[in-house]
Protein backbone atom coordinates (compact mmCIF):
# COMPACT_ATOMS: atom_id res chain seq x y z
CA UNK A 1 0.00 0.00 0.00
CA UNK A 2 0.95 3.30 -1.08
CA UNK A 3 0.41 6.33 0.97
CA UNK A 4 1.66 10.10 0.94
CA UNK A 5 3.82 10.72 3.80
CA UNK A 6 5.21 13.61 5.65
CA UNK A 7 8.34 13.07 7.56
CA UNK A 8 9.39 16.89 8.45
CA UNK A 9 7.51 20.09 8.61
CA UNK A 10 7.61 22.64 5.42
CA UNK A 11 6.73 23.59 1.79
CA UNK A 12 4.48 20.93 -0.19
CA UNK A 13 7.58 19.43 -1.14
CA UNK A 14 7.78 17.41 2.07
CA UNK A 15 4.95 15.23 0.66
CA UNK A 16 6.30 11.53 -0.28
CA UNK A 17 4.55 9.51 -2.07
CA UNK A 18 5.99 6.24 -0.73
CA UNK A 19 5.05 2.25 1.06
CA UNK A 20 3.12 2.69 3.56
CA UNK A 21 1.74 -0.55 5.94
CA UNK A 22 -1.95 -1.23 6.59
CA UNK A 23 -2.83 -3.53 9.02
CA UNK A 24 -6.09 -6.07 9.57
CA UNK A 25 -8.94 -3.95 11.67
CA UNK A 26 -9.20 -4.47 15.12
CA UNK A 27 -12.40 -4.38 16.98
CA UNK A 28 -14.96 -1.63 16.34
CA UNK A 29 -13.11 -1.12 13.44
CA UNK A 30 -12.97 -1.72 9.51
CA UNK A 31 -10.01 -0.97 6.37
CA UNK A 32 -11.24 1.09 3.61
CA UNK A 33 -9.93 1.31 -0.13
CA UNK A 34 -9.95 4.88 -0.98
CA UNK A 35 -11.81 6.15 -4.27
CA UNK A 36 -11.64 9.70 -4.02
CA UNK A 37 -9.48 12.18 -1.12
CA UNK A 38 -10.49 15.61 -0.71
CA UNK A 39 -7.79 18.28 -0.67
CA UNK A 40 -8.86 20.90 2.41
CA UNK A 41 -6.58 23.75 3.50
CA UNK A 42 -6.65 22.35 6.80
CA UNK A 43 -4.50 19.66 5.58
CA UNK A 44 -1.90 22.59 4.90
CA UNK A 45 -1.68 23.26 8.72
CA UNK A 46 -1.17 20.39 9.56
CA UNK A 47 1.98 19.64 7.07
CA UNK A 48 3.57 23.10 7.92
CA UNK A 49 3.14 22.30 11.65
CA UNK A 50 0.86 25.08 12.23
CA UNK A 51 -1.71 22.70 13.79
CA UNK A 52 0.07 19.79 15.81
CA UNK A 53 -0.25 16.44 14.64
CA UNK A 54 -1.88 14.11 17.56
CA UNK A 55 0.84 11.38 17.30
CA UNK A 56 3.25 13.49 16.02
CA UNK A 57 5.86 12.67 12.60
CA UNK A 58 5.92 11.22 10.49
CA UNK A 59 2.00 11.57 9.49
CA UNK A 60 -0.35 10.47 6.75
CA UNK A 61 -2.70 14.12 6.30
CA UNK A 62 -5.94 14.02 4.98
CA UNK A 63 -9.17 14.21 7.24
CA UNK A 64 -11.67 13.54 4.44
CA UNK A 65 -12.16 10.36 1.89
CA UNK A 66 -14.45 7.93 0.17
CA UNK A 67 -14.00 4.58 -0.39
CA UNK A 68 -15.13 0.88 0.08
CA UNK A 69 -15.02 -1.36 2.63
CA UNK A 70 -12.77 -4.50 2.55
CA UNK A 71 -12.68 -5.77 5.65
CA UNK A 72 -14.94 -5.56 9.09
CA UNK A 73 -13.29 -6.17 12.61
CA UNK A 74 -14.70 -7.83 15.06
CA UNK A 75 -18.12 -6.36 17.04
CA UNK A 76 -19.11 -3.96 13.59
CA UNK A 77 -22.36 -4.57 13.25
CA UNK A 78 -23.73 -1.58 10.88
CA UNK A 79 -21.53 -1.96 8.13
CA UNK A 80 -20.02 -4.73 6.03
CA UNK A 81 -17.89 -5.35 2.94
CA UNK A 82 -18.60 -3.53 -0.28
CA UNK A 83 -20.61 -0.85 1.38
CA UNK A 84 -19.73 2.47 0.09
CA UNK A 85 -18.87 5.38 3.20
CA UNK A 86 -17.29 8.75 3.75
CA UNK A 87 -15.88 9.75 6.50
CA UNK A 88 -14.33 13.28 8.34
CA UNK A 89 -12.47 12.15 10.74
CA UNK A 90 -8.63 11.47 11.73
CA UNK A 91 -5.52 11.90 9.80
CA UNK A 92 -4.82 9.47 7.58
CA UNK A 93 -6.87 10.32 4.26
CA UNK A 94 -3.81 10.43 2.03
CA UNK A 95 -3.13 6.94 1.37
CA UNK A 96 -4.63 4.06 -1.12
CA UNK A 97 -5.91 2.67 1.97
CA UNK A 98 -6.87 2.82 5.87
CA UNK A 99 -8.30 0.86 9.12
CA UNK A 100 -10.81 3.41 10.78
CA UNK A 101 -13.23 3.35 13.59
CA UNK A 102 -16.09 2.42 12.01
CA UNK A 103 -18.28 4.93 14.03
CA UNK A 104 -16.70 7.79 12.15
CA UNK A 105 -18.05 6.05 8.65
CA UNK A 106 -21.28 7.12 7.05
CA UNK A 107 -22.71 5.49 4.30
CA UNK A 108 -23.07 7.19 0.85
CA UNK A 109 -26.65 7.29 -0.84
CA UNK A 110 -26.36 5.56 -4.01
CA UNK A 111 -27.45 8.44 -6.04
CA UNK A 112 -24.00 10.38 -4.85
CA UNK A 113 -20.94 9.72 -6.99
CA UNK A 114 -17.29 8.92 -5.30
CA UNK A 115 -15.68 12.06 -6.22
CA UNK A 116 -18.40 14.13 -5.30
CA UNK A 117 -19.12 12.71 -1.53
CA UNK A 118 -15.27 12.82 -1.61
CA UNK A 119 -15.21 16.78 -2.18
CA UNK A 120 -18.25 17.65 -0.65
CA UNK A 121 -18.37 15.96 3.06
CA UNK A 122 -15.51 17.99 5.17
CA UNK A 123 -16.84 21.16 3.10
CA UNK A 124 -20.26 21.04 3.31
CA UNK A 125 -20.69 20.02 6.75
CA UNK A 126 -18.42 22.79 7.75
CA UNK A 127 -21.03 24.54 5.77
CA UNK A 128 -24.17 22.70 7.73
CA UNK A 129 -22.63 23.64 11.30
CA UNK A 130 -21.72 27.21 10.30
CA UNK A 131 -25.28 27.94 8.56
CA UNK A 132 -27.61 25.94 10.58
CA UNK A 133 -25.72 25.33 14.51
CA UNK A 134 -22.87 27.84 14.91
CA UNK A 135 -25.19 31.05 13.59
CA UNK A 136 -28.94 29.61 12.52
CA UNK A 137 -29.35 31.98 9.55
CA UNK A 138 -33.19 32.25 8.65
CA UNK A 139 -34.95 34.21 5.71
CA UNK A 140 -34.03 37.66 6.16
CA UNK A 141 -30.89 37.73 7.56
CA UNK A 142 -27.74 39.15 5.76
CA UNK A 143 -24.62 37.29 5.85
CA UNK A 144 -21.16 37.85 4.82
CA UNK A 145 -18.83 35.03 3.77
CA UNK A 146 -15.17 35.64 2.58
CA UNK A 147 -13.54 33.19 0.13
CA UNK A 148 -17.13 33.00 -1.15
CA UNK A 149 -15.51 31.16 -4.32
CA UNK A 150 -13.77 28.45 -2.04
CA UNK A 151 -14.97 25.06 -1.48
CA UNK A 152 -17.12 25.59 1.52
CA UNK A 153 -17.95 29.19 0.42
CA UNK A 154 -19.39 27.71 -2.99
CA UNK A 155 -21.94 25.49 -0.89
CA UNK A 156 -23.11 27.51 1.78
CA UNK A 157 -23.59 30.56 -0.69
CA UNK A 158 -25.92 27.96 -2.29
CA UNK A 159 -27.30 26.65 1.25
CA UNK A 160 -27.42 30.42 2.43
CA UNK A 161 -29.72 31.90 -0.46
CA UNK A 162 -32.03 28.60 0.03
CA UNK A 163 -32.55 29.62 3.60
CA UNK A 164 -33.67 33.07 2.18
CA UNK A 165 -30.86 35.20 2.84
CA UNK A 166 -28.93 38.19 1.78
CA UNK A 167 -25.38 36.57 1.36
CA UNK A 168 -22.44 38.75 0.59
CA UNK A 169 -19.18 36.76 -0.58
CA UNK A 170 -15.63 38.18 -0.82
CA UNK A 171 -13.29 36.89 -3.77
CA UNK A 172 -9.65 38.02 -5.12
CA UNK A 173 -10.62 37.48 -8.65
CA UNK A 174 -12.95 38.60 -11.39
CA UNK A 175 -13.06 34.99 -12.88
CA UNK A 176 -14.01 34.28 -8.90
CA UNK A 177 -16.18 36.68 -8.70
CA UNK A 178 -18.12 35.13 -11.47
CA UNK A 179 -18.10 31.47 -9.73
CA UNK A 180 -19.56 33.29 -6.56
CA UNK A 181 -22.57 34.81 -8.34
CA UNK A 182 -23.51 31.62 -9.80
CA UNK A 183 -23.22 29.98 -7.11
CA UNK A 184 -26.07 32.24 -4.81
CA UNK A 185 -24.39 35.35 -4.07
CA UNK A 186 -26.47 38.31 -4.18
CA UNK A 187 -23.36 40.32 -3.85
CA UNK A 188 -19.77 39.79 -4.63
CA UNK A 189 -16.55 41.94 -3.69
CA UNK A 190 -13.48 42.21 -5.48
CA UNK A 191 -10.81 42.57 -2.26
CA UNK A 192 -8.27 43.05 -4.64
CA UNK A 193 -10.22 46.27 -6.13
CA UNK A 194 -12.76 47.17 -3.63
CA UNK A 195 -12.36 48.14 -0.17
CA UNK A 196 -14.72 45.05 1.09
CA UNK A 197 -16.12 46.89 4.95
CA UNK A 198 -17.20 50.02 2.80
CA UNK A 199 -19.21 47.89 0.55
CA UNK A 200 -20.66 45.66 3.02
CA UNK A 201 -22.00 49.19 4.72
CA UNK A 202 -22.90 50.15 1.20
CA UNK A 203 -24.60 47.02 0.79
CA UNK A 204 -26.45 47.12 4.00
CA UNK A 205 -27.38 50.83 4.39
CA UNK A 206 -25.25 51.11 6.96
CA UNK A 207 -26.23 48.18 9.48
CA UNK A 208 -24.30 45.96 8.61
CA UNK A 209 -24.37 42.14 8.78
CA UNK A 210 -25.97 39.81 11.13
CA UNK A 211 -23.07 37.29 11.23
CA UNK A 212 -19.21 37.15 9.46
CA UNK A 213 -17.72 33.86 8.00
CA UNK A 214 -14.46 34.09 8.68
CA UNK A 215 -11.78 31.42 6.89
CA UNK A 216 -9.06 34.18 5.71
CA UNK A 217 -7.65 35.24 9.38
CA UNK A 218 -4.69 37.88 9.65
CA UNK A 219 -5.73 39.71 5.75
CA UNK A 220 -9.97 39.87 6.65
CA UNK A 221 -9.29 41.40 10.73
CA UNK A 222 -10.28 43.50 11.82
CA UNK A 223 -12.20 44.39 8.96
CA UNK A 224 -14.55 41.81 9.56
CA UNK A 225 -15.73 42.84 12.80
CA UNK A 226 -16.23 46.33 10.68
CA UNK A 227 -18.82 45.02 8.75
CA UNK A 228 -21.32 43.27 11.75
CA UNK A 229 -23.97 44.72 13.04
CA UNK A 230 -24.42 45.64 16.37
CA UNK A 231 -24.28 42.61 18.42
CA UNK A 232 -23.74 41.00 15.73
CA UNK A 233 -21.29 37.44 15.43
CA UNK A 234 -17.91 37.09 13.75
CA UNK A 235 -17.36 33.34 13.16
CA UNK A 236 -14.06 32.63 12.48
CA UNK A 237 -13.18 29.49 11.35
CA UNK A 238 -9.92 29.44 9.48
CA UNK A 239 -7.03 31.29 8.84
CA UNK A 240 -5.80 30.73 4.69
CA UNK A 241 -3.77 34.19 5.15
CA UNK A 242 -2.17 33.50 8.43
CA UNK A 243 -3.18 33.57 11.80
CA UNK A 244 -4.94 36.67 13.38
CA UNK A 245 -2.83 36.72 16.72
CA UNK A 246 -3.45 37.73 20.40
CA UNK A 247 -6.83 39.61 20.11
CA UNK A 248 -7.71 42.34 23.04
CA UNK A 249 -11.48 41.45 23.78
CA UNK A 250 -12.17 44.80 24.00
CA UNK A 251 -12.57 45.16 20.48
CA UNK A 252 -15.99 43.52 20.70
CA UNK A 253 -17.14 46.19 22.77
CA UNK A 254 -15.69 49.18 20.97
CA UNK A 255 -16.88 47.90 17.53
CA UNK A 256 -20.83 47.33 19.22
CA UNK A 257 -20.78 44.47 21.74
CA UNK A 258 -20.24 41.77 19.21
CA UNK A 259 -19.84 38.43 19.70
CA UNK A 260 -16.70 36.06 18.49
CA UNK A 261 -16.68 32.18 18.25
CA UNK A 262 -14.04 29.89 17.08
CA UNK A 263 -15.53 26.85 15.97
CA UNK A 264 -14.45 23.26 14.53
CA UNK A 265 -16.01 20.90 12.06
CA UNK A 266 -14.65 18.12 14.82
CA UNK A 267 -15.89 19.27 17.50
CA UNK A 268 -19.87 20.32 15.82
CA UNK A 269 -19.19 16.29 14.36
CA UNK A 270 -18.04 14.65 17.55
CA UNK A 271 -20.45 12.61 19.04
CA UNK A 272 -22.14 9.57 16.75
CA UNK A 273 -25.92 11.51 16.31
CA UNK A 274 -24.23 14.52 15.45
CA UNK A 275 -22.37 13.71 12.84
CA UNK A 276 -25.26 11.54 11.75
CA UNK A 277 -27.57 14.38 11.88
CA UNK A 278 -24.77 16.73 9.65
CA UNK A 279 -24.40 14.42 7.07
CA UNK A 280 -28.25 13.58 6.45
CA UNK A 281 -28.51 17.43 5.99
CA UNK A 282 -25.54 17.46 3.90
CA UNK A 283 -27.40 14.47 1.80
CA UNK A 284 -30.69 15.91 1.85
CA UNK A 285 -29.81 19.09 0.07
CA UNK A 286 -27.81 17.64 -2.45
CA UNK A 287 -29.80 14.89 -3.50
CA UNK A 288 -32.26 17.42 -3.84
CA UNK A 289 -30.15 19.63 -5.82
CA UNK A 290 -30.52 22.35 -3.55
CA UNK A 291 -26.77 22.41 -3.31
CA UNK A 292 -24.68 21.52 -6.35
CA UNK A 293 -21.50 20.15 -6.21
CA UNK A 294 -18.60 21.01 -8.67
CA UNK A 295 -15.36 18.95 -8.46
CA UNK A 296 -13.02 21.67 -10.23
CA UNK A 297 -9.66 20.29 -9.88
CA UNK A 298 -8.23 16.78 -9.86
CA UNK A 299 -4.84 15.55 -9.23
CA UNK A 300 -3.45 12.15 -8.70
CA UNK A 301 -2.66 11.48 -4.90
CA UNK A 302 0.91 10.51 -6.01
CA UNK A 303 0.91 14.14 -6.78
CA UNK A 304 -0.48 15.81 -3.59
CA UNK A 305 2.77 18.57 -3.99
CA UNK A 306 1.43 19.81 -6.84
CA UNK A 307 -2.68 20.10 -5.42
CA UNK A 308 -0.69 21.92 -2.03
CA UNK A 309 1.31 24.19 -3.92
CA UNK A 310 -1.12 25.17 -6.35
CA UNK A 311 -4.31 25.55 -3.01
CA UNK A 312 -2.13 27.70 -1.63
CA UNK A 313 -1.21 30.08 -4.39
CA UNK A 314 -4.72 30.26 -4.67
CA UNK A 315 -4.85 29.19 -7.89
CA UNK A 316 -7.65 26.54 -6.71
CA UNK A 317 -11.83 27.32 -7.17
CA UNK A 318 -14.01 25.45 -4.93
CA UNK A 319 -13.83 21.54 -4.53
CA UNK A 320 -10.98 19.95 -5.03
CA UNK A 321 -10.16 15.93 -5.45
CA UNK A 322 -7.25 13.79 -5.21
CA UNK A 323 -7.79 10.46 -7.14
CA UNK A 324 -6.80 7.23 -6.61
Amino acid sequence: MKAIVVSSHGGPEVLEWRDHPVGDPGPGEVRIRHEAVGLNFIDVYFRTGLYPAPNGLPLVPGNEAVGVITAVGEGVSTLKQGDRVAYVGPLGAYAEERVILADRLVKIPDSIEFDIAAAMMLKGMTAEYLLRRTFEVKAGDTILFHAAAGGVGLIAGQWAKALGATVIGTVGSSEKAALASANGYDHVINYRTEDFVGRVKEITGGKGADVVYDSVGKDTFPGSLDCLRPRGLWVSFGQSSGPIGPIDFGILAKKGSLFATRPSVFTYTASRADLETSAQSLFDVVSRGIVKIGVNQRYPLAEAARAHADLEARKTTGTTVLTL
